[in-house]
């Protein structure tokens, strides 16, 4: 009878709820900043990768082209024709990185848990088939690299030229001269 007693007893302790300590909001398990809950740290803050200079770019790109190497292109990466050219020296193309990246960046958070289920198929639907239509357009960036893949290629294609406005600027301006202020006018 006693050991009834005694089992009883453990059992009501353990479904009871614990005590809230003196310091501790109720609200502290679920994590509310203000009820007594740890602060939430801010996120670090994404950098696109063309705003990245020195090492920090680097390293970066280092990363970038691991992930494109080793997954993205190995799933994605449909065979390589005139519609969907590709180049091998795709880190040498500014707009390519940038894309690649900033996909790479959605892939990165919508494969979180807290992205839900759907996370993956938002990434599919929002970011993949949009980013790989821009990057392997037939008269995109890579158009003049490999169209095949038994003639590897590559050629960055010249960009427009700068403005009128920025060339009558520069043009105006004596060479060596320093900017004018724009709080003397």
């Amino acid at each position: 009878m006693e050991q009834s007693a005694q089992q009883a007893r453990q059992l009501d302790h353990l479904a009871s709820a614990p005590a809230p300590a003196p310091d501790r909001s109720p609200f502290a398990a679920f994590g509310m900043p203000g009820f007594g809950g740890p602060p939430s740290a801010a996120p670090p803050e994404p950098r696109p990768i063309l705003e990245l200079a020195g090492e920090e770019r680097e390293d970066e790109l280092d990363a970038l082209s691991d992930w494109v190497d080793d997954f993205f292109l190995p799933v994605y990466g449909s065979e390589v024709t005139t519609a969907a050219p590709w180049c091998l020296q795709w880190q040498e193309h500014d707009d390519v990185v940038a894309w690649l990246h900033a996909l790479w960046l959605a892939y990165q958070q919508h494969k979180e848990p807290d992205a839900g289920l759907a996370g993956m198929f938002v990434w599919h639907r929002d970011f993949l088939t949009h980013a790989i239509a821009a990057i392997r357009a037939p008269g995109g960036s890579l158009s003049a690299c490999m169209t095949s893949p038994d003639r590897p290629a590559h050629r960055l294609l010249p960009g427009p030229p700068p403005s009128a406005r920025t060339e009558s600027a520069s043009a105006a301006q004596p060479a060596g001269s320093a900017e004018p202020d724009e709080s003397a006018s």
